[in-house]
């Protein structure tokens, strides 16, 4: 019979599993631990011990089993919430362009649709998109004067349902029938999971409800043209999915990814992602 230890130790970093300790065998000497269990505290580590006492031969290949299985879970529930939390902010951006090579220090000024003359979202939008455009050379058309760049600003916010495959696994167990060990004892059969722990048997179809932000942006340029209209020099749609459902907290991103290497390649679609903690810009 061989006693084992396994330590369970719980602190503010989570539940960590440690390698089976095989103590000295029962009957070896006297006073060799029994099966039985124990709880101490360690400063901010609350610690369980499990004694067990069983044939070697079993026992270590319980103990085996159970922390590889275990150990999967815990590793696979680490890795998810690591996941969740490191998630970048995605934009898919399609742009098109004809941009005028003198633009460079001209103005600019906004389209205002009646009903968003004065709507405290809009003129937020629109002051994101003038630190771009400014950023790039323009200036900002004095108040009641239409510059030579006129910005057209439409965003929309809404929900679809997104289909994807996601993997199942099934736990296994092993049979191991009764057996006689070279003394004589006979032992009965027992089931334990299997020391490779869950196996993939199949996917299956998960719908899930994502948040969709978009924003389209056109720049018209009201000179160089014979129809003496604004025609459009640059159009550029960006749009989010994912699980923020607030417009006003993905919309600075947006409009970040519109113009990142402006005008670009027109009819190139492009894929921006940025860090969601610090906001910085992760390159692909």
């Amino acid at each position: 019979m061989c006693p084992i230890e396994i330590v369970l130790q719980r602190d503010q970093y989570g539940l960590s599993v440690h390698t089976p300790t095989l103590l000295e065998a029962a009957g070896s000497q006297a006073g060799a631990p029994g099966a039985g269990r124990s709880e101490e505290q360690n400063g901010g580590s609350r610690i369980l011990r499990v004694i067990m006492s069983k044939p070697c031969s079993l026992l270590v290949f319980h103990a085996k089993a159970w922390v590889h299985r275990l150990g999967i879970w815990i590793t696979a529930g680490a890795l998810l919430l690591l996941t969740a939390c490191a998630s970048p902010i995605t934009a898919k951006v399609t742009s098109f362009n004809r941009w005028p090579a003198d633009a460079s220090g001209t103005s600019f000024s906004y389209i205002r649709p009646a009903d968003l003359l004065n709507d405290l979202e809009q003129q937020t939008y629109e002051q994101l998109v003038k630190s771009e455009l400014e950023r790039l050379g323009l200036k900002h058309a004095a108040p009641g004067q239409i510059g030579r760049i006129q910005v057209d600003i439409v965003t929309g916010h809404g929900t679809r349902d997104k289909k994807y495959r996601e993997a199942i696994y099934q736990d296994q167990y092993i049979y191991t029938p009764p057996y006689r060990d070279a003394a004589g004892n006979v032992f009965s059969g027992f089931w334990a999971p299997d020391r490779f722990g869950s196996r993939y048997v199949g996917d299956r179809e998960v719908v899930r409800t994502v948040q969709v932000s978009n924003l389209r942006l056109r720049l018209l340029d009201s000179q160089g043209n014979t129809t003496g209209r604004p025609q459009a020099v640059f159009e550029s749609r960006a749009v989010y999915e994912g699980d923020n459902e607030d417009l006003a907290d993905v919309m600075p991103y947006l409009v970040r990814a519109v113009f990142q290497d402006f005008p670009g390649q027109s009819g190139r679609v492009r894929v921006v992602k940025f860090d969601s903690k610090s906001g910085a810009s992760i390159k692909n």
